[in-house]
């Protein structure tokens, strides 16, 4: 069975497959983002299940040697940017191996988990991930709703 076809039946028996959303780059300066995935995210919106933890995988390519990395979410409800707690904010313990390096591409992987106690809305996620001098290596917008 070649790697194709193993992905494949994996997804088939439930595993979940990262799905790639559509997001909006809100100030990427250190950085370039390549593709944004969600597991599970199967349709956009992405519903997000209050109790349940998510994925997030940006791949990025960065500008900028930098030795640290530090993310920043936020969920935006009616325009008002509210902080959204993650469990690791440090990107060098995130899947990324620092230092980052200036023309290399790194896949920065977090768990986003949405609390009980959250309301059932639709918000817009707002995640940053900011190098030494606290600018931007990627700031990107998805729209999520809490079900």
């Amino acid at each position: 069975m070649d790697a194709r076809t193993s992905f494949i039946v994996l997804c088939l028996i439930g595993f979940s497959c990262a799905e790639t959303v559509k997001f909006l780059d809100c100030g990427s300066v250190s950085g370039k983002v390549v593709t944004v995935e969600i597991t599970p995210c199967p349709s956009q919106p992405c519903k997000l299940k209050r109790g349940d933890s998510y994925t997030v995988n940006v791949t990025f390519a960065s500008t900028v040697p930098s030795q640290a990395s530090t993310a920043v979410v936020h969920g935006v409800i009616a325009g008002v940017p509210i902080p959204f707690a993650i469990p690791i904010v440090d990107g060098c313990k995130s899947g990324i191996e620092c230092p980052i390096q200036n023309g290399q591409t790194y896949h920065y992987v977090a768990t986003l988990p949405v609390k009980d106690e959250y309301p059932a809305l639709k918000l817009v996620v707002e995640w940053e991930l900011r190098d030494d001098n606290t600018k931007d290596l990627f700031c990107i917008k998805f729209p999520v709703e809490l079900v």
